[in-house]
C-alpha cells in the first residue's frame, strides 16, 4: 500500500504508483483540487475571485472529460480489463461533474442568493469529490500502466519461446531464418524495457533493470557467434558449454525485468540486498545520533549487537589475501578504537538513565560525537583500500595481455599455453569479483551497490566463457568463427572493464559528494526530428497522449488562476508566464505527439540490409558472406535499440 501521490496525505487512493509518468500526471490535479478545498473560509468574495474558482473548476472538469474519453477507448481493446477500468471512468467522469457545478460561481449573486450548493458553502461535498475523483483518475492510469506491463511480459514471451528454437536448431540454414526472427523480437523487446526503465520512480529499480538490459545487449553477439560455433563444430564440447552458458544468462536477464516490472520474484520471496557496510555504519550512525532526542528510543544491546555485525562485515577486507598487511592493521585497530568509543557510550548512557535523565548529557554527548567520529574514520579508510585496490587492478589489466596471450595460443592450437593463461585469468577474475564486492561495501547508495554486484556477477561469469571460447580455437586453429567467438567474449571482458573505472568515478563522486554535478547538454540539432506519416494511435500511445493533455491542460489553468491574485495584469512576468502556458498547451493541441528518429547511420544500415537482401549470389561461400553480413546488419539495428 503506497501513500497517496505526490506526497499528499489527504487523498490516499490505496494504489501503488510505481512510475513517474503516472505520479507527473496527478501533480497538477493534486495542485488544483488543492487549490479549490484550502481557500479560507473567509475568503473575500470579490467577482476575481469567485471567476477564478469557476475556471478551476471547469479547467478539472474539462481535462477529465477527455481524459476518461481515452480511458473508455482503452477500456473496449482491453476486455480483461473493461469492467473495472469502465467503472473508475465512470467514477472520475461523476466526480469532474461535481466538482464542476460546486465551483459553478461566476457572481455575487449566484453564490449568495440562490441557496445552492457550492464549493464555499459545501466544504464537505467538496473533499468527497475530490477524493473520489483522485482515487477514480489514479486507477485509470495504474489500470492503464497494466497494459503496458503486459505489452512488455507478452514481449518477452515471445523471446523465450524464440529462444528455445534457436538453442535447438542443427542447421545453419534453420539458424539464420530463426535468429531474424529473434533480432525483431528483441528490438521490440528493447523499446519497451527502455521505455520502462527511465519511467520507474525506484532508483534500485531503475538499477536493476539498466544491469538485466546491459545483459542482453551484449548476450545477443554472445549467442550469435557462440551459436556459429557450435554449428560449425558440432561434435566440440567446450563450444557447447559456451554456448549454454550464454542462453542461460540470457534467459536470467530476461526473468529478471519480468520481476521488476511486475514487482514479483519466481520465488514467492523479495530478495533483498545484503547489508553493506556502508549501509550497516549509516544506520548505527542514525541511532546512535537519535539518542540525543530519545534516551530511550533503542535499547543498548541493540546498539551493541549492530556494532558487531557491522565489524562482522569489515572481515571482507581483513580475510582478504589482496589486503596488505599496514591495511588489515589499520582496519583492525579502527574497529578496536569504535568499539571502545561505542563502549564508552553505552556507559554514559545507561549512567544517565538510571539519572532519569530526559535527555543526553554533557559526558554522553561527548561519547555520541567520538563514536560518530571513530565510525566515520573506519568507513573513510574501507573506501580507501577498496578504491585504491581498484585502481590498481584496472591499470594492471590496461594492457590485456593475458587476453592476447589467450588469442595467440588458441590460434597456434597450443592447448597447453591455453591451459596456463586460463589459469592466470581466473586469478585475475577472482581479484576483480573480490575487489567489485569490496566497492559494493562503500559505494554509498543502493543503486550503485547494485551496479557492483552486476559488474561482479558480469567478470564471473565471462572467465570461464573465455577460457571455454580459447579452448575451442585451440581445438580448431583454423577456424574463422572460432575465433571471432574468443574476440567477441574478450571485448566483454574489456568493456566491463571499462564500466568498472566509470564505477570507481561514481562511486569516487558520492563519497566526496560531487554526485549529480554534471548535467547533459540537449541537443539542438534540428535534423534529429524528423517527420513522420499520420497513423492510427495505439492504446499505449492514447494514453500517452491523454496524460500530457491532461497535465498541460491542468497546468494551464492553474498558471492563469495564480494569475488572477496579482493586481498588477500588465506586470511584465506575469504576462510571459501567460504566454508560455498558453504555447505550451497550444503545442500539445497541434501536434499531439512527435517521434524521435534514431540516428542518421540508422537509415543507412536500412538502406544496407534492403541490398544486402536483394543482391543475388551463388556458390556457398558467397552465400555464408552474404548471410553474414545481412545478420550483422540487423545486430546493428538491434543493439542501436538497445542502446538510444
Amino acid at each position: 500500500m503506497a501513500s497517496s501521490p505526490c506526497g499528499s496525505g489527504n487523498f490516499d487512493c490505496g494504489l501503488e504508483i510505481q512510475t513517474r509518468s503516472v505520479e507527473q500526471t496527478l501533480i497538477p490535479l493534486v495542485s488544483q483540487i488543492t487549490t479549490l478545498i484550502n481557500h479560507k473560509d473567509k475568503l473575500k468574495k470579490t467577482e476575481k475571485t469567485l471567476r477564478a474558482i469557476q475556471r478551476v473548476g471547469q479547467a478539472v472538469s474539462v481535462a477529465v472529460g477527455r481524459f476518461v474519453a481515452v480511458g473508455e477507448a482503452i477500456a473496449a481493446e482491453n476486455e480483461d480489463l473493461k469492467d473495472e477500468m469502465g467503472l473508475a471512468c465512470f467514477e472520475a467522469r461523476r466526480a469532474g461533474t461535481a466538482i464542476a457545478q460546486l465551483t459553478d460561481v461566476s457572481s455575487l449573486e449566484q453564490c449568495e442568493g440562490d441557496g445552492r450548493s457550492t464549493v464555499f458553502s459545501d466544504r464537505t461535498g467538496m473533499v468527497k469529490a475530490a477524493r473520489m475523483l483522485l482515487s477514480s483518475v489514479t486507477k485509470v492510469l495504474v489500470l492503464a500502466d497494466c497494459i503496458v506491463i503486459k505489452q512488455i511480459i507478452s514481449s518477452r514471451n515471445k523471446v523465450l519461446v524464440t529462444l528455445e528454437q534457436l538453442e535447438r536448431v542443427s542447421t545453419f540454414q534453420e539458424f539464420v531464418q530463426i535468429f531474424s526472427q529473434f533480432g525483431n523480437e528483441m528490438v521490440e523487446f528493447a523499446h519497451l524495457t527502455g521505455d520502462r526503465q527511465n519511467d520507474l520512480k525506484d532508483e534500485k529499480k531503475r538499477a536493476r533493470m539498466a544491469a538485466a538490459r546491459a545483459v542482453l545487449e551484449k548476450c545477443t553477439m554472445m549467442l550469435l557467434t557462440a551459436s556459429k560455433t557450435c554449428l560449425r563444430h558440432p561434435d566440440c564440447e567446450s563450444a557447447r558449454i559456451n554456448k549454454e552458458a550464454v542462453f542461460q544468462r540470457m534467459r536470467l536477464a530476461l526473468e529478471q525485468v519480468i520481476e521488476i516490472v511486475t514487482d514479483t520474484r519466481s520465488s514467492g520471496e523479495a530478495k533483498a540486498l545484503p547489508i553493506s557496510i556502508y549501509a550497516g555504519i549509516k544506520d548505527f550512525k542514525v541511532k546512535v545520533e537519535g539518542l540525543r532526542d530519545s534516551l530511550y528510543c533503542v535499547s543498548c544491546e541493540a546498539v551493541a549487537a549492530q556494532l558487531e555485525a557491522l565489524m562482522e562485515k569489515t572481515e571482507d577486507f581483513t580475510d582478504s589475501a589482496y589486503t596488505s598487511h599496514e591495511q588489515r592493521e589499520t582496519i583492525i585497530q579502527l574497529c578496536q578504537i569504535t568499539r571502545q568509543e561505542t563502549k564508552q557510550l553505552i556507559n554514559t548512557w545507561r549512567h544517565a538513565q538510571s539519572l532519569k535523565a530526559k535527555e543526553a548529557t554533557d559526558e554522553m554527548e561527548l561519547s555520541i560525537l567520538k563514536t560518530c567520529q571513530s565510525v566515520s574514520d573506519l568507513r573513510r579508510e574501507l573506501h580507501r583500500v577498496a578504491v585504491g585496490r581498484a585502481t590498481e587492478l584496472l591499470k594492471l589489466h590496461s594492457d590485456h595481455l593475458v587476453l592476447q596471450a589467450l588469442k595467440a595460443s588458441g590460434g597456434d592450437g597450443n592447448l597447453e599455453a591455453v591451459a596456463d593463461y586460463a589459469g592466470t585469468l581466473t586469478e585475475h577474475k577472482e581479484q576483480l569479483v573480490e575487489t567489485c564486492r569490496l566497492l559494493c561495501h562503500i559505494s554509498g547508495t543502493e543503486p550503485l551497490e547494485i551496479t557492483c554486484i552486476h559488474a561482479e556477477e558480469t567478470f564471473r561469469v565471462i572467465g570461464p566463457q573465455i577460457i571455454s571460447a580459447a579452448q575451442t580455437l585451440a581445438l580448431h586453429p583454423t577456424s574463422k568463427i572460432a575465433k571471432e567467438n574468443l574476440d567477441v567474449f574478450c571485448e566483454a571482458w574489456e568493456s566491463q572493464l571499462c564500466d568498472m573505472a566509470i564505477l570507481l568515478k561514481e562511486i569516487n563522486d558520492v563519497f566526496e559528494g560531487r554526485r549529480g554535478a554534471l548535467i547533459k547538454p540537449f541537443s539542438h540539432d534540428i535534423n534529429f526530428l524528423k517527420t513522420v506519416k499520420a497513423a492510427k494511435l495505439d492504446a499505449e500511445e492514447q494514453t500517452t497522449i491523454a496524460k500530457l493533455g491532461l497535465e498541460l491542460c491542468l497546468l494551464t489553468s492553474d498558471v492563469d488562476s495564480e494569475v488572477e491574485r496579482w493586481d498588477e495584469q500588465d506586470h511584465e512576468m506575469v504576462r510571459l508566464c501567460q504566454i508560455i502556458s498558453s504555447m505550451a498547451y497550444s503545442m500539445y493541441l497541434f501536434t499531439r505527439i512527435l517521434i524521435l528518429s534514431e540516428t542518421e547511420k540508422l537509415s543507412d544500415a536500412c538502406q544496407q540490409l534492403q541490398v544486402c537482401a536483394k543482391t543475388p549470389v551463388q556458390g556457398k561461400s558467397a552465400i555464408f558472406q552474404k548471410v553474414m553480413q545481412y545478420n550483422s546488419y540487423r545486430l546493428f539495428l538491434y543493439i542501436s535499440e538497445w542502446s538510444r
